[in-house]
């Protein structure tokens, strides 16, 4: 029996127009992504979004190695960016896409020139035993609510 671990839902409101919210998400993923944020044992020198479905999300570090994250399962711009989460809860990339949670980017007009962005992290459950693991290590400090707060002060400067 597996038991389902919650989601992770974190919103946050941005100065933008949505399309250019939904720009910076995707087409400027680099300008806003933490560099802290990787998983190769060497510094990041860049985080890739490919903007259509099947693309990958990837980082590349400054030695010129690679390692994906997932996938991009679903793209509807400027409304909606479903990705895949290849990531154990060693922080590792797993290969196998049975294996991956979803992350679902919902971008909302909210007129006066504002746009609200929902991100919902789930089914952490797919990880197996690494699930919880992994719900709590992008829940908690470090996890979507500080990365959307870095990525709406890059969209409203846009």
């Amino acid at each position: 029996m597996t038991t389902t671990i919650p989601a992770v839902s974190k919103t946050v409101t941005v100065n933008a127009p949505i399309e250019r919210a939904f720009r910076v998400f995707t087409e400027q993923f680099n300008s806003w992504w933490p560099q802290g944020h990787h998983i190769r044992p060497v510094d990041l020198a860049e985080a890739v979004l490919e903007v259509r479905e099947g693309g990958r999300w990837y980082e590349r570090s400054v030695d010129g190695g690679e390692c994906d994250w997932g996938r991009v399962l679903a793209i509807d711009p400027p409304h909606r960016l479903l990705l895949s989460w290849q990531i154990n809860g060693a922080f590792e990339h797993d290969p196998d896409p049975a294996n991956a949670s979803e992350i679902e980017v919902r971008f909302t007009e909210l007129g006066a020139g504002q746009t609200r962005v929902d991100v919902e992290h789930r089914a952490f459950e797919r990880h197996g035993a690494d699930g919880q693991r992994v719900h709590d290590g992008v829940s908690g400090e470090g996890g979507w609510s500080g990365i959307l707060d870095g990525y709406a002060k890059v969209a409203e400067a846009a």
